[in-house]
């Protein structure tokens, strides 16, 4: 156990339900007022493959990242018994088949097959697992049925017998393990990953239409927006491929509503034409790109922060954009949001730059205050009434009165090819050049909105940990094992790593006596951006790019060597 938290890995097959027992044991903690950080590890099939479940749980809100040390490792198969026995820490309970080859002090040889039938021997895992860390048994029951009622009804009561036999075979069984403490107070909270978040900030922004083409990590957000639809009045479009994705979110944008894509690397690379179109006509669109590692096909189903220089440069030409890069599972609700209004605003492209671990981490988060938040006005209420009406007017700040084609009197003109002001096509150079500073000047709105980097830990620090994105957790926690009253150790954080406002950060990098970057690629390109932009040379790096997420482990082995 790392600083009073626990560790539970479950390990199997893609098709044994791993992800089941996972997101009911998770959601069963979250009820009995536990803090929990999720991850997901799992190998691009349908079936087969080893894949694990990990969920770290502490009875405190103290925990912000994955943990590497295995506490509790509940083996579905006999495979995760040899891959996974040198993580064990030094206390470990090991809960597996009896027929498995289970040996050690913490080994829990459990006979399935007398508590349930094959195809239920998952929930008799969880059953087994759930006692071992103190859980109410009626807890766990409620959310099997939750997590079974509305599909599933018929299973339901089958299932909460297998759990309940688990249940009473664990009370007769010598558990060597601590339970879990208390929670510390039993608070409302959402069990959520980053991509629901991600769905959920959309939604709230006032998202009408989403189109995508499946793709690791980001698929699941399609699927969230696709299931409140109806409910939500959305229009949900899973494309033929990204460049049919891209183009009908501008075109949905173009008619009045606020549009979103979501995709990964490879599919972003086919989009990268129809993000200059949006820039060059001016038309809002959110796209989120969630990273794993490449090139190419790359590990689909692992996690990286590779693609910052890509999506930064992404389009051919010169245009504003803003880059989001969430941390935690409320920054990717409002960051989301924050995307939209700047979409509209500014009448642009705008990113949301997330990864796999992100987008498939569950964790424990307060509930969002939705009640004060409003959605975005995707034309603009007091656009001259005058004849013509001139889409691209020059303005001192760039940005032209929007109206929609059809819902008022005006021809409403738009072209991919250089315009003049009412959207006619032109190679007047006067006029580009015009046209070309117009655009540009939004960028100052853009850099007068910047979420500055959140600064955690010592002012004035000995050493300061430079980070972005989802490492943040990690890097936070690392900070906190190596602080001390003769160390001064901060973290800066930045969840906008695009535009940069130095005067927002330089200051505290220059007094650090000791600066490292710590991020999810082999190039340090954060690191390199911000020596770009403002000349500072951070050359001390902790970087990550095997495909597993940045943990506070990996980042003070990193430091020490």
């Amino acid at each position: 156990m790392k600083n009073g938290a626990t560790n539970v890995m479950i390990g199997g097959e893609a098709g044994q339900g791993l992800v089941t027992v996972g997101e009911i044991l998770t959601k069963s903690l979250g009820r009995s007022g536990y803090s929990v950080v999720v991850i997901q590890d799992y190998q691009s099939r349908v079936r087969g493959g080893h894949n694990t479940y990990s969920i770290r749980v502490s009875n405190k809100e103290d925990i912000f990242a994955p943990q590497e040390s295995i506490d509790i490792l509940v083996a579905l198969n006999e495979e995760t018994l040899d891959l996974h026995r040198g993580q064990l820490g030094s206390k470990a309970v090991i809960i597996a088949d009896e027929k498995f080859a289970v040996v050690g002090k913490g080994a829990l040889g459990v006979p399935f097959s007398q508590l349930s039938e094959a195809q239920f021997s998952n929930v008799a895992a969880l059953g087994v697992a759930s006692a071992v860390l103190g859980l109410a048994e009626e807890t766990v029951a409620g959310v099997v049925s939750d997590y079974f009622g509305k599909k599933h009804p018929e299973a339901v009561e089958k299932n909460r017998q297998t759990l309940s036999k688990a249940y009473g075979w664990a009370a007769t069984s010598k558990i060597r393990f601590q339970k879990l403490r208390p929670a510390a107070t039993v608070r409302k909270t959402l069990v959520i990953n980053g991509n629901d978040a991600i769905a959920l900030g959309a939604i709230s922004a006032g998202l009408k239409f989403y189109s995508f083409y499946p793709m690791t990590p980001s698929t699941s957000i399609g699927n969230n927006l696709a299931a409140a639809s109806k409910k939500m009045g959305l229009v949900v479009e899973q494309a033929e491929d990204e460049i049919a994705a891209i183009n009908m979110a501008i075109g949905a944008s173009f008619a009045g509503v606020p549009s979103m894509v979501g995709t990964s690397g490879g599919g972003f690379a086919l989009m990268v034409e129809g993000i200059s179109v949006a820039a060059m006509t001016e038309t809002p669109v959110v796209v989120v790109v969630g990273q794993r590692p490449a090139p190419a096909t790359g590990l689909p189903t692992r996690t990286e922060q590779a693609d910052l220089e890509f999506v930064l440069h992404a389009g051919h030409g010169e245009f504003p954009r803003a880059i989001f890069s969430p941390g935690s599972i409320g920054e990717c609700f409002h960051l989301t949001r924050k995307a939209f209004q700047l979409a509209q605003k500014y009448q642009g492209p705008m990113f949301v730059l997330t990864d796999q671990y992100l987008g498939d981490s569950y964790q424990t988060t307060e509930p969002f205050d939705i009640e004060k938040l409003s959605a975005v006005k995707p034309w603009d209420e007091n656009a001259p009434s005058t004849l013509p009406y001139k889409r691209f007017a020059f303005t001192q700040t760039g940005v032209s009165p929007r109206l929609i084609p059809g819902l008022t009197g005006h021809l409403v003109v738009a072209d991919s090819d250089e315009h003049t002001e009412d959207g006619h096509i032109t190679e007047d150079l006067s006029i580009r050049k015009k046209m070309v500073e117009k655009r540009l000047r939004k960028m100052e709105g853009i850099i007068s909105e910047v979420i500055p980097p959140e600064m955690i830990g010592d002012d004035a620090p000995n050493t300061l940990l430079v980070t972005w994105g989802s490492a943040k957790g990690a890097v936070v926690e690392a900070a906190m094992s190596l602080r001390s009253p003769r160390r001064k150790v901060g973290v800066l954080h930045f969840s906008q790593v695009w535009p940069f406002v130095p005067e927002q950060f330089m200051p505290r990098m220059k007094n650090a006596k000791n600066v490292v970057c710590v991020e999810g690629n082999a190039f340090g390109q954060f690191a390199r951006l911000i020596r770009r932009e403002t000349g500072f040379h951070i050359k001390k790096k902790v970087l990550r790019y095997d495909g597993l997420p940045i943990t506070p482990e990996y980042v003070l082995s990193e430091l020490r060597q």
